[in-house]
């Protein structure tokens, strides 16, 4: 396909800056929309592509403003416009946005290095050229794999198809960003969708609401049917259960849930030290403490437990009660009774063996998912079910995550990468577990994911409508956005810092942006792509309950 065809022809170069250029249009007839050989053109509207011949490069730009002379604009009349008697000549402001061979037209550049000349000329962009671009952005030389696309969207300019490489998408993670009811429910349904079509590669999505619930076979409700058993927690972990971080208290709990755990192997016959050899205990537990990982024990023992370990050893090399000790963990302990009263952590945890009947534990059913081949690809975690109480929602989140980098770091996606879904991304990210005393302790683990687990396979896409409380450092990890309608400028703004390629004619769409429609800037992307979003298949229930006339 020849960009330069005479029939496409808009005008001329007239000014040239580093930040866009000026073109002079020899008649306002040009810009009209056409056809040509069956192929559409948008013309030189706003927001339309053009193409500009120089001498050894071609540069594709987007018009962003198109203007009459002065001496022009008196002449406008609605008689004039009727008859088309009037023939205009307006000047256009043109943005570039990337640089291509002029030989080969096919073959792009990120950066615009080069500018036009004075005098160069304009042409009109094709919808066939412009989807031949954009299925090249992302698109590595690499003959070992065949590259995977999907059909996302079509460009809000001249309707042109959007077959975007998924591996551009999700190969530095993604973000899909976007006030209520601009579209971001259903671009997320749409991503999972085209994941599972065109790959054998699984989804875990968390689902805070449970929208996604028509989204997939398999899923599983925690608190209601599923729960992330305790017995797989760290102590550290535990320490951020009860949010505890005191160095003198944590050891305690540290060594009270050890204690159960040698109680629970028969080790030790119960949980009481004091009266008993310092020496003795030591050698026991220096000799087993290999063999605590992951056993079970009795939760719900903890806070007794808590209180056998208030103990110091005497002059005669036995232990005895430490009341100064004890007093000192009494604010934990009552923590731990009122945390472990509470039917949602019971649930959630599965403490007690009337919540764990009947129910899986959330490991498990991700360790079968990703090791079991079938036709359904996609998990689905949901957590409509469970309350907000004591931030667990956050903690199991957390904790799964966590999980998920463990097993990457291991090397379990390398060969097969998994991608990992989180809606309503602000519930989970950058949360603090407040203390008794004021202080916080930070959930880290899907700031970590973003961090580290792309060479190991563990791709990463989250979804908000606030991206003002994602932490900085994890949305400088993600490398692909898709921006649908945002007003907040806080918001905005966090997506300016957050990505290179989002310039500011390309956010000055966002709070105008229709339902569906969305910014498409990113690592893989040379140029911000304004694109209405294909409906999904399976849609989520993202719907806004309606009032009702009496």
């Amino acid at each position: 396909m020849n960009p330069f065809e005479h029939n496409y022809f808009l005008g001329y170069v007239n000014e040239v800056s580093p930040q866009y250029i000026k073109i002079h249009f020899p008649s306002s007839n040009l810009l009209d929309q056409f056809h040509f050989k069956g192929t559409q053109y948008a013309g030189g509207n706003v927001g339309n592509f053009i193409i500009i011949e120089s001498e050894e490069y071609g540069f594709l730009g987007r018009i962003i403003e198109i203007s009459l002379p002065d001496s022009e604009k008196k002449e406008i009349s609605e008689k004039a416009i009727q008859v088309n008697n009037t023939n205009f000549h307006p000047s256009g402001k043109v943005e570039l946005l990337l640089t291509f061979d002029i030989f080969n037209p096919n073959r792009i550049q990120k950066t615009v290095t080069k500018y036009p000349s004075i005098g160069a000329k304009v042409y009109s962009c094709s919808d066939k050229q412009i989807e031949l671009y954009v299925k090249e952005f992302g698109r590595k030389d690499d003959s070992d794999y065949e590259e995977v696309y999907t059909e996302l969207g079509i460009l809000t300019s001249n309707e042109a198809c959007c077959n975007i490489s998924l591996n551009a998408l999700f190969g530095r993670h993604c973000a899909v960003i976007g006030t209520t009811g601009g579209g971001k429910s259903w671009t997320t349904a749409k991503l999972i969708e085209s994941v599972t079509k065109q790959t054998n590669n699984k989804v875990i999505l968390i689902d805070a609401t449970g929208e996604y619930q028509n989204i997939s076979k398999l899923s599983c409700s925690v608190g209601e049917g599923a729960y992330f058993s305790y017995k797989v927690l760290s102590n550290s972990d535990f320490c951020f259960l009860f949010r505890e971080h005191s160095p003198n208290t944590v050891n305690t709990l540290c060594e009270a849930v050890n204690s159960l755990r040698f109680v629970n192997l028969e080790i030790f016959k119960d949980g009481v030290k004091i009266g008993k050899n310092v020496e003795e205990i030591n050698k026991v537990i220096r000799e087993n403490i290999h063999k605590i990982k992951d056993v079970d024990f009795d939760l719900l023992q903890l806070s007794t437990q808590i209180k056998n370990e208030c103990i110091k050893p005497n002059n005669r090399g036995v232990y005895e009660e430490d009341g100064f000790k004890l007093s000192y963990c009494s604010h934990l302990i009552s923590r731990i009774n009122f945390f472990l009263n509470n039917d949602t952590i019971k649930k959630a945890l599965g403490i007690g063996s009337e919540n764990i009947e009947e129910s899986e534990e959330i490991i498990d059913i991700i360790n079968k998912f990703l090791n079991v081949d079938s036709e359904n690809n996609v998990l689905r975690i949901s957590f409509e079910k469970l309350s907000y109480d004591f931030s667990i929602r956050e903690i199991i989140v957390d904790f799964i995550s966590a999980y998920l980098l463990k097993i990457a770091r291991n090397g379990f996606f390398k060969e097969k990468p998994a991608i990992l879904f989180i809606d309503e991304a602000h519930q989970f990210l950058n949360k603090r577990i407040s203390a008794d005393d004021d202080s916080s302790l930070y959930l880290q683990n899907i700031d970590s994911i973003a961090k580290e687990s792309r060479k190991y396979g563990l791709f990463l896409c989250l979804s908000t409508q606030m991206p003002r409380d994602i932490p900085i450092g994890t949305l400088s990890q993600i490398g692909t956005f898709i921006v649908h309608r945002l007003i907040n400028e806080m918001d905005k703004r966090a997506i300016e810092n957050a990505s290179s390629s989002a310039n500011k004619s390309a956010l000055s769409f966002l709070p105008i942006l229709g339902s569906g429609e969305a910014l498409l800037i990113g690592v893989e992307f040379p140029m911000p792509l304004l694109i209405k979003i294909n409906e999904p298949i399976n849609k989520p229930n993202s719907k806004t309950p309606r009032l009702i006339k009496k």
